[in-house]
């Protein structure tokens, strides 16, 4: 079946943060909203079918993950990444953050010192200082061939007794799928320091070929034992909204620790329409995903091109994975605050403010290009008519 990713939707008063927020984020509800990382395309037939199927019956009562969820994640994880996982092996989380919340306050202290990767996902930091940790920066090394990990700098951190690295992988914003190579030195410093890692791997299906994602935990049995991974279907299939998320820990006290705390915060339980929504897109998205990623990759040489004919002194470094570019304005030479101030009220176009995401954030902006080409066209044309 052939998709099309070109229709407009009005997504205005559906409670939606990207949308019915505008005001409240930019001071303008009418900018053309590219900023929260979910998706303008319509969530896949095949889900909406699954949920419709489910709403014929008249009862919203308690329910379960059935086995059947389990295989199909376990399924999943073989046919997408060649990683062999277990049913028992699976968790639950209302989301990435607050299972990465629940990891930290269950595997660490207060004032304990928690690695991220900066410019990183802000919510990370949230976690850690919210819950009386100790942030650490290992801030990525900007190249002319894209990011890189500092591993000197990352030792020299770990050394100063770093319980907890974060990770994001793929990586939010930068777009970065890491390689083997890396995902190799970070277990061995990880192994040699005595971390443990919590892997956010959200944005693992939103990986471009030829590239591959490689779940961190899949690459030797000793990162299997000190990983815990954070994933879910709610990023690729725009079903971010239904709240779940599913938690890879092969580590079995770790696993049961883990579960003892969701018991005990009476967050295990999740709801009914995300545990359909999940096995459906897993059961059945494949083909929709893939011709997704090529729409979205077609956007993103919309973007270059579109770029290096009007706005060469804007550029960025092409993602390797997700919808998320990381858009770098600093030949333009002008503040932070100038920059969003024309992009909002003069273009009127709505990014995410590069500053959040910390270190190595100030001159840039995050754009979000999983919307009709239509739409990205003219958002760029009118932030290209309005800056200097």
């Amino acid at each position: 079946m052939k998709y099309n990713f070109d229709t407009q939707l009005e997504r205005s008063g559906t409670d939606s943060v990207k949308y019915d927020l505008r005001k409240a984020y930019f001071g303008n509800e009418d900018v053309i909203p590219l900023w929260v990382a979910d998706m303008d395309f319509e969530t896949p037939d095949f889900i909406l079918n699954a949920l419709r199927n489910r709403l014929e019956h008249p009862v919203f009562g308690y329910g379960f993950r059935s086995p059947d969820y389990h295989k199909t994640i376990v399924k999943w994880m073989h046919e997408q990444y060649e990683w062999s996982v277990k049913s028992r092996e699976i968790s639950f989380s209302p989301g990435v953050v607050p299972g990465l919340t629940m990891a930290i306050l269950t595997f660490s202290k207060p004032k304990d010192k928690i690695l991220v990767q900066p410019p990183v996902y802000f919510p990370f930091y949230i976690s850690v200082k919210d819950n009386d940790r100790e942030l650490v920066y290992n801030e990525l090394l900007e190249t002319k061939d894209g990011y890189r990990i500092d591993f000197n700098d990352l030792e020299a951190k770990l050394k100063t007794g770093v319980k907890i690295f974060i990770m994001s992988s793929p990586h939010n914003p930068v777009g970065r799928a890491w390689s083997l190579d890396e995902l190799k030195r970070i277990v061995n410093l990880c192994e040699k320091y005595d971390v443990l890692i919590l892997s956010d791997e959200i944005h693992a299906d939103l990986t471009f070929l030829p590239r591959k994602h490689i779940p961190i935990a899949s690459i030797s049995e000793e990162a299997a034992q000190r990983t815990i991974t954070f994933m879910a279907a709610s990023k690729t299939f725009n079903i971010a909204g239904l709240s779940t998320a599913f938690v890879v820990i092969k580590h079995r006290k770790m696993m049961r620790t883990y579960n003892q705390r969701m018991d005990a915060s009476h967050l295990y339980t999740g709801n009914i329409m995300g545990t359909i929504a999940t096995k459906s897109a897993f059961d059945n998205g494949n083909s929709w995903r893939m011709q997704m990623l090529d729409y979205v990759n077609g956007n993103i040489d919309f973007v270059e091109e579109f770029l290096a004919d009007n706005m060469p002194n804007v550029h960025f470094h092409r993602p390797e994975a997700t919808y998320l570019l990381w858009l770098d304005f600093r030949d333009l030479g002008m503040s932070q605050k100038k920059l969003i101030d024309i992009l909002v009220n003069k273009a009127g176009v709505g990014l995410n403010d590069g500053t959040i995401f910390n270190p190595g954030g100030e001159g840039f902006m995050r754009l979000n290009v999983a919307c009709p080409r239509a739409v990205l066209q003219k958002a760029l044309e009118q932030i290209s008519k309005n800056l200097p």
